[in-house]
């Protein structure tokens, strides 16, 4: 049975935030809240927690997993940015978008675009989860709580634990989110290409 944590959405427990983070460091897959909806959430090198991921969300291995940064120094260290795709990044984040970049070497294989050795990143603006980002020290590999089949993501903590109770490990709740996943944008070949239209203006981009 997953572990349920309810927190406040603006200023959440900060034993329950490293709490979740211990969960997550000795292996724990996690449904948490962003500024777009609810995530499924791991620790970056978790073999086992991409697996898990991708069962439960029926993914093949073309699916473009998301480092979710706390800020700016650390997604520098995972994707390869020019300075005006940097700039165009910076202006939109924090935020609800997700960016498809040239990996480094510090992200895992297995995360990786099998062909274009590519991997999403993210910045979000929502205060819980850069309280847990900021306590785990690192980013959480992650992927959007859409369950197959099913048209929206989950968005209430409750439900998560009821429907989700033995595939994840700990549920943390601080509210409705949302049903819009976050926008997604591909940088990785030159062009901006809108991948996904979602939570995140795209005025700015147009």
């Amino acid at each position: 049975m997953a572990k349920y944590f309810d927190v406040h959405p603006e200023n959440p427990q900060r034993r329950t935030i490293t709490n979740v983070a211990e969960s997550i460091r000795s292996g724990a897959l996690v449904a948490y809240p962003t500024d777009s909806c609810y995530a499924l959430g791991c620790q970056l090198g978790s073999r086992d927690g991409i697996d898990r991921i991708r069962s439960i969300r029926n993914l093949d291995d073309r699916h473009h997993f998301t480092l979710v940064c706390q800020n700016f120094a650390q997604l520098g260290q995972f994707v390869q940015v020019d300075n005006d795709v940097f700039r165009t990044i910076k202006a939109a984040t924090p935020g609800s978008y997700t960016f498809i970049l040239p990996a480094t070497k510090e992200v895992p294989r297995q995360l990786l675009h099998p062909k274009k050795k590519t991997v999403g990143v993210r910045i979000p603006d929502h205060t819980v989860t850069q309280a847990l980002l900021a306590e785990l020290g690192e980013p959480l590999l992650s992927s959007t709580l859409l369950l197959p089949d099913e048209e929206e993501p989950l968005t209430q903590g409750w439900e998560i634990k009821e429907r989700l109770d033995h595939v994840v490990d700990v549920v943390l709740d601080s509210g409705d989110c949302g049903t819009e996943p976050t926008t997604v944008i591909d940088f990785s070949g030159g062009e901006l290409e809108v991948v996904r239209r979602g939570a995140g203006d795209l005025t700015r981009f147009e």
